[in-house]
């Protein structure tokens, strides 16, 4: 990056970013005009896509990434929290290729999901019983649909700006979510929570939650909004569920564990099926055996894959081999000290700009403004674009909307080179920032 365009224009500056862009990702370019003739936008996954055109990778080795082209790029984007081990672990290997040599879609119930089951149980505190899915999304509209039928009653709560899967959109109207009942409030404002919570009385079934926000920016809820959460809906009788897909990972049990605050229900999904479609829920034993399948009643919950073998396995052998208690300590540490770097450098040059997250999960905010909820700026966006394409035309590769997180085969000097080429975009971009 040159410092000679420290004082050109946003626009300017983001033209000659995406230009160059263009320029060292030609067979990308094509490779998305391809994908563009058989699916809408070249796309199956929205949150891949973004201006000028995705990056199209060829392999993965470790923390690294190759795009068509060619470039090895340092993977901060860690598959969105799902690549905490990387691309091409040993174990997570050889689990799977067990898995595959033993058979697959067996039919029936197998040796390995028990033994997941079992980990995951002994593993989260908030988990009497568990049942799995094939994904984050599925997870939570099977959990609400459990607080739905075991309250009797039909709106659900959730956050603006929130995220829980591809149906339960909040951070926009979205046609395409699941038809509940939706009441919203703001995150981080323990009295509007307490109020409507209060106010929707016998008719309010559930209260779901991140207890940081993930795709909203790695906003951490305050211990005073979660303990409101948590007593109003207890006065109610309404079920709290913690989404847990991405906060999962920040503590040996959980958020939830780690602030000894036990939600009802709890999802979960991304790393913990070791790198291959996964999610599942689970919580209270009174709440979980609605689902019991010999009792009169039971509510259903299908799902061909839901206990695939390859899953199973290798979330098995991620858990316990890889990502133990002690593993995901020392992954935090190392996150927690990254995001300090990255602040240590906006706050050397002062510039009006602030890293939010928790251990292995962090995302940079072009504001000095507190964060407390999700803040559609659209300046403060183009500069994050800025950011995403200045980066990896550096070599590091992360998210559009900001967010870097850390994954177990990361070393010193990859977090070197991310900090590196922050520090860089500060410089030849100061005149843009401040």
């Amino acid at each position: 990056m040159s410092t000679l365009l420290s004082n050109a224009d946003l626009e300017t500056s983001y033209a000659e970013a995406e230009e160059k862009f263009k320029q060292r990702n030609l067979k990308s370019a094509a490779m998305h005009a391809s994908a563009s003739e058989v699916m809408p936008g070249g796309n199956t996954r929205t949150v891949l896509h973004y201006a000028p055109y995705p990056l199209t990778f060829s392999k993965g080795e470790g923390a690294h990434l190759y795009d068509a082209d060619g470039h090895k790029l340092v993977d901060f984007l860690g598959e969105y929290t799902a690549g905490i081990y990387g691309h091409n672990n040993i174990i997570i290997q050889s689990a799977i290729e067990t898995a595959v040599r033993d058979g697959i879609v067996l039919g029936g119930p197998n040796m390995m999901e028990a033994r997941l089951a079992r980990a995951l149980v002994d593993r989260f505190p908030a988990l009497d019983l568990i049942r799995f899915t094939n994904s984050g999304t599925e997870a939570n509209l099977m959990a609400i649909g459990a607080a739905r039928a075991f309250t009797g009653r039909p709106k659900v709560m959730a956050m603006q700006g929130g995220y829980h899967g591809g149906v339960l959109y909040f951070a926009a109207p979205s046609p395409i979510n699941a038809p509940f009942e939706m009441v919203l409030v703001p995150y981080n404002d323990p009295d509007a929570a307490r109020e409507v919570i209060k106010r929707e009385g016998d008719q309010l079934a559930c209260v779901i939650v991140e207890p940081m926000m993930g795709s909203s920016g790695c906003i951490p809820a305050s211990r005073e909004f979660l303990e409101t959460l948590r007593e109003a809906t207890e006065e109610t009788g309404a079920l709290l569920i913690f989404d847990e897909v991405m906060t999962s990972r920040l503590a040996p049990g959980g958020r939830h564990g780690d602030l000894e605050i036990s939600p009802d229900l709890i999802t979960l999904g991304k790393y913990l099926g070791g790198g291959v479609s996964f999610g599942a829920f689970g919580g209270r034993l009174d709440i979980m055996e609605g689902f019991n399948p010999k009792a009169v009643g039971a509510w259903p919950h299908a799902g061909t894959f839901n206990n695939n073998i390859m899953t199973m396995t290798a979330g098995l052998a991620g858990l316990t081999q890889l990502f133990t208690p002690a593993a995901c300590i020392r992954l935090n540490a190392k996150g927690d000290s990254f995001r300090t770097r990255l602040i240590d450098s906006i706050e050397d040059r002062a510039l009006p700009l602030q890293i939010t997250g928790i251990g292995s999960m962090n995302t940079v905010h072009f504001t000095e403004k507190p964060i407390l909820r999700p803040v559609n700026d659209p300046i403060a966006n183009r500069k994050r674009d800025l950011l995403h394409l200045d980066m990896i035309n550096a070599g590091v590769y992360h998210a559009r909307r900001g967010m870097l997180n850390l994954s177990l085969p990361m070393v010193d000097a990859d977090i070197d080179k991310a900090v590196g080429c922050f520090e860089e975009f500060l410089d030849s971009r100061a005149g843009l920032l401040s």
